[in-house]
């Protein structure tokens, strides 16, 4: 079975990569992106029977750091 787990910046946390990337859209000229928040996702090969529980232990004690981040699972 695979997983993804996508993890990106909790709302009101300073994204700079983001604010970058915004920069960078409008010095090539596309006009109109007002924000851009950036995250990243895992993608995991798990042995069928693997639970979401499982996969959320493994969200909170690597993939993701709580603090800062949230992360949605999605099994496939």
């Amino acid at each position: 079975m695979k997983a993804k787990v996508h993890v990106m910046l909790k709302d009101g946390v300073l994204d700079p990569q983001g604010e970058a990337i915004r920069h960078a859209l409008g010095g090539l000229g596309f006009a109109g992106v007002t924000g851009v928040r950036q995250g990243k996702v895992i993608e995991l090969d798990l042995e069928d029977g693997t639970s979401e529980a499982t996969i959320e232990e493994m969200c909170n004690k690597l993939l993701a750091n709580t603090v800062i981040e949230s992360y949605r699972i999605e099994v496939l």
